[in-house]
Formats: C-alpha cells, structure tokens, sequence
C-alpha cells in the first residue's frame, strides 16, 4: 500500500506544479519579456524482481523556460537597429522641418538679386537702394535663423547624448547585478532572473550596439560595439560624457579611461545621434554656411568692382565671421592659429586638423601637417610670407608649438548664423562700373576696347590711371599716375592686367596706337555693376566657380531630403525586421492562452486522477487492517 500512496503522492505533487507553473504563466501572458515556463518530470526508478519492473511514481525535476539564444540575440539586435533607425529618422525629419519653417531661404535670394535689377534701372533712385538693403536684411535674417535651429538642433543632440550614457551606465549596473544573483542560484535555474537580464539586454540593445557571451557560471558578458566591456560577472564599465578637446560645446563619447570612442560607436540610439551629427547636420550647416560665405564674398567682391552714388568705391554689404579654430585642450605650446578665407571657390565644406609634427619633410610644410576631421590628408603649402594654404584657406601661426599640438579648423560652421548686413547707407551701393577705357583719337590701327573691368579691387593703384602705349602690334608700354611703368607683349584675346585692372581688346593694334584707364566719371548714370551685381544669382561662386549660391542652397535642400527620405524608408525596414524578429521569439517563448487552457485541463484532471489513487490506497489500506482485525 505504501508503494501505492507514494505513487499518488508524487503524481498529485506533479500535478500541483504544473498547475502552478499554467497559472504563472497565465498570469504574466502580458509581461513584457516573460518567457512561457514548463514543468519537466521524470518517472522515479522502479524496484524490480526477476521477472518484471513496477514504477514508483514521477518526479518533477526542473522547471525550464522556453527559450532560444539565437532568437533572442536576433531580437536584441533588431532592437538595436529599430531604436537606432528610429532616432534617425526622428532628426532628419526635424531637419526638414527647419528647412521649411525657418524662412523661405529661396525667395529671399532671388528678391535679393532682384534688387540689383531694381537699382540697374534707376541707379539714382535711393528708394530702390534701400529696398535692396532690406532685402539684404531679410537673407541675413533667414540664413542666421538657420544657423540657429541648426545651433538648437546640436545642442539637443549633446543633451541626447548625455541622457542615453546615463541610460546606458544605469542598466549595465542592474544587469550586472542580475549576473551576480544568477551565479549565485548554484545548480538551480532562476527562471524569473533570466527573463529580467534579457530584457535589460534588450534595452542595452536600444541605447548602443552590443554583443554578449555567455559564461559557464550563468553569467553574461555584454560589450559595446566599440569593443569595450559593459559587463563582465558582477562588474559593470559603463562610458561617460566628456567634451570634444577642440569644441568644449560639443558633447562626446569617452570610455572608462577617458579615450573619446564617438567615432567606433554604432547601433541604437546612441550610434544614431553620433552618426547623425557627423554625417548629417555636420555637413549640412557646414554647407549653408558655405553658402552664406559664398554669398557674402561674391556681392562684396562685386561691390569693389564699382562705385557708388557719392563715387567712392564700393565697400562691403555683408560681414562673415572668419574661420572657427580651436585648439586641442591637451595643446603643451603656446601658439596660436588664425585662419581666413583666400579662394572661395576652393572651399570643400569639410573640417580640418592641423597638427604640428615638427618634421622638415613632406607631407608636412612648415612643421605642420593637415587632415579632414575624416582622417583624409590634405595637401599643405607653405608660403613665402610665412603663413600655409589650403583648399581655399590661409592659416597664419603666431608663437611656439610643441610636437603634438593640433587645432581643429571649421572654416564655414558659424558662417550663416553670423552673416550679417554692414552697410547702413544705400548710397554705398555701387552701381556704376568702377573704370572706363578708351582709344585715343588717332589710334591707326583696328584694336578696340572690348571690356574693363576690376581684377583686384584691393590694389592701392586701381584708380591711379594708366596708359598703355604700343611701340609696335605686340609690343606696349603701361604708365601709370602713380609713376609705375611696365612693358608687355599683346596677344589678341588676352587682357592687358595691371594694377588691379584688366583690359581686353579686340582687333590689331598698330605702332603709336594708345588707350588710357581711369575712374568712370559718369558713375552717377552708369549700371554696368548693378548688372554685374544682378547677374550673381546664376554665376557659378563655389566649386571652382561651377556652383552659384542659389544652386548651393538648392543642393543643400535636396541633400538633406534625400536624407530624410533615406531615413524614413529605413525606420520602415528596421520596423519590420523588429516584428518578425519578435514574432519569432514570441512564437518560441511567449505564452499562448489557448495553449495554458489546454495544459490547466491536463493538470487539473492529473492532480483529481492522483488524488483518486490516494483515496483508493487509503480505502485499501482501512479494508486490509479491518480483515487484520477480524
């Protein structure tokens, strides 16, 4: 009978288990990372005799969760993606939206050029110059309010960065934590800390990139996608948010020994708002800023082409501010770099890093070397007067440098947001041309002037009147007021240069033939500049003059649509590839109702059934001792 009792007693236990382990899993059938857990039983080993075997009941020996590593790693990794795609797509379309909402960039220029026009047709006429002041104004406007959203959109994401670390350093502490109650439970399998430490994976996976590894003692290690540690045991490495050595507004990514690792981080939230900022906004107001710069250069280079109502030659109508440089925090000299704008049309959009290397030989000149922030080394010239060239710029240093030092230079970052107008009166609008050519009157040979105009506006002698005198069809002499004189060879089609003026002729000039250059005279009537001016919407200023300012603002839209466009087709993909991956491992691990219903049948009809073999046992018994008595 004892054998019997025990058999009931181990079926009816069973049963209980079960039961309990249904109800569980009914219970957490809308808990978020609960995997579905099942009762494992095993008969007992049964006594036998020479002829047959007689089971002693069952045993239940573990209670197991379903779960598959590959499926959830899979889950963790489209996590990861999702989180990441997601936070993509979030800035890029907030770019956009600064695009449209921050003033139509667009219209203003072509109300800007338009202006000159205005001016061209009554060059007296203040009024029209004054509206052109406005509409000056109203491009500085739209341009700074650009840089500003874009300044916004920056600092938002340092603060997103911050906020994702400290995210980050609180869940790889709680995982390890986990870890350690884990590797505590010994033999058994602490279904419940399981499910907890996967879930905190999981949203690791969201902030950053990571891979794991599983450890013989149930612990898991988990690293960063840029090879460090976050957990190992019990022990938690965390990173933290320091400063860009060159831009202390700039927040980065350092590991626990203080190395910046932004640029090997990927994945999640964390690897979105990092590539973001490099390869998206970085860029984007780097190339509005070289639009602004564009635009400021190529007006004001204009300006000195004329002169305005008073006869003066034209000064500037916008201000730029110069270069950004900053120097790397952990710089051991005291020298100082400046840097300014020489060639406009050679202006890549990119930043740079200028390290002094103290070497004589190339790629270094001067001492120095220069790369993009990418890392892409950049040809370096030194010039005679000290100072070193580069796409477009002229960097000057002043006092002593020590090997190692480096700065990092943002030729048009801060470009749009401080473009500014500087001219307050209209009558500084040069409208006129700023000299005029002729033929002296017994000229005998076929030459003409074709056209005149200003080389260099900055020439101390482009007013001082010139005339060029030719000894012979292609041979001539320049004199001019100042008492400069040089000689030169005519070739028909090339312009006569000299003191900041160009000449071209048309036709053969003959021996004794002269032409002067001097001041126009009649600025008060003239347009020719105003024209020229006009003619700037559509004149190719940046690329090595292939790119006008409008084209370059057109690019830029286009640029950071196609962006979003980008982003936004791949949050759908991320989107997708996350449910499937979650509907596979919920398939494995997740509680179906229907399923529990079915199994709390079989366990409830189980545990009556060894319940009934205890009643029976026991009324067995009682009729055996009752015999015994009788």
């Amino acid at each position: 009978m004892s054998s019997l009792f025990s058999i009931g007693t181990s079926g009816l236990t069973a049963a209980q288990l079960g039961l309990k382990t249904v109800g569980n899993n009914i219970a957490n059938a809308g808990t978020d990372g609960y995997s579905r857990q099942s009762i494992v039983q095993v008969d007992r080993l049964g006594q036998s005799n020479s002829r047959y075997t007689i089971g002693s009941g069952v045993d239940v020996v573990a209670v197991q969760r379903a779960y598959s590593q590959y499926l959830t790693t899979a889950l963790w990794s489209g996590n990861s993606s999702l989180q990441g795609a997601t936070t993509y797509n979030d800035l890029a379309t907030t770019l956009n939206g600064l695009l449209k909402n921050s003033g139509d960039l667009q219209g203003a220029l072509d109300d800007f050029y338009a202006g000159f026009s205005d001016v061209a047709n009554a060059p007296s006429d203040k009024g029209s110059r004054q509206a052109l002041l406005g509409d000056a104004a109203a491009v500085s406007m739209v341009f700074n309010t650009l840089g500003s959203q874009l300044d916004q959109q920056r600092g938002q994401i340092n603060t997103q960065i911050a906020s994702t670390i400290d995210g980050i350093d609180t869940t790889v502490k709680q995982i390890a934590a986990l870890n350690l109650k884990i590797s505590q439970a010994g033999g058994t399998s602490p279904n419940d800390l399981l499910d907890q430490r996967d879930s905190l994976v999981k949203q690791l996976a969201g902030y950053v990139g990571i891979t794991t590894a599983s450890q013989p003692d149930g612990t898991l290690s988990v690293y960063a996608s840029s090879g460090q540690v976050l957990v190992s045991g019990g022990y938690s490495y965390g990173f933290q948010a320091g400063t860009d050595p060159y831009d202390a507004s700039r927040t980065v990514v350092l590991d626990p020994n203080g190395n910046d690792i932004s640029a090997r981080l990927s994945g999640g939230t964390l690897g979105a708002l990092l590539d973001y900022r490099s390869n998206v906004l970085d860029p984007a107001q780097n190339k509005l800023g070289q639009a602004a710069i564009a635009l400021a250069g190529s007006v004001n280079a204009q300006q000195a082409r004329g002169l305005d109502l008073d006869g003066n030659q034209g000064g500037a109508i916008f201000g730029v501010p110069a270069p950004q440089v900053g120097a790397a925090s952990g710089n051991a000299g005291n020298a100082t770099v400046g840097a300014a704008i020489s060639d406009i049309g050679a202006l890549t959009g990119a930043d740079y890093v200028l390290s002094y290397t103290g070497s004589t030989t190339a790629p270094s000149a001067n001492g120095w070397t220069l790369s993009t922030t990418g890392g892409q080394s950049v040809a370096l010239t030194a010039n005679p007067d000290g100072t070193l060239s580069a796409d477009g710029l002229t960097l000057t240093v002043s006092g002593t440098a020590q090997v190692g030092d480096s700065y990092q230079i943002r030729p048009t970052r801060g470009a749009a947001g401080g473009l500014a107008v500087t001219m307050t009166d209209p009558s500084g609008i040069a409208a006129a041309a700023a000299l005029k050519a002729g033929a002296a009157s017994g000229n005998a040979g076929s030459a003409a002037v074709a056209a005149v105009g200003v080389q260099d506006g900055g020439d101390a002698d482009l007013f001082a009147g010139a005339t060029i005198a030719f000894t012979s069809a292609t041979d001539y002499t320049i004199t001019d007021g100042a008492g400069n004189t040089v000689s030169g060879t005519y070739a028909s089609g090339t312009p006569i240069v000299f003191d900041g003026w160009s000449l071209t002729l048309t036709g053969t000039p003959a021996a004794g033939d002269g032409f002067t250059v001097g001041r126009n005279s009649d600025g008060l009537n003239d347009n020719s500049n105003a024209l020229d001016l006009a003619a700037l919407a559509d004149q190719g200023v940046l690329d090595g003059g292939k790119t006008s300012v409008v084209r370059a603002y057109a690019d830029l839209t286009n640029q950071i649509g196609t962006a979003g466009s980008i982003a936004s087709s791949n949050l759908a993909t991320q989107t997708s590839l996350y449910d499937q991956a979650a509907g596979a491992q919920q398939s494995a691990a997740g509680v179906n109702l229907d399923e529990e219903a079915a199994s709390l049948i079989k366990y409830q009809q189980a545990y009556q059934a060894s319940a009934q073999v205890i009643a029976t046992a026991q009324t067995l018994f009682a009729s055996l001792i009752t015999a015994i008595q009788g």
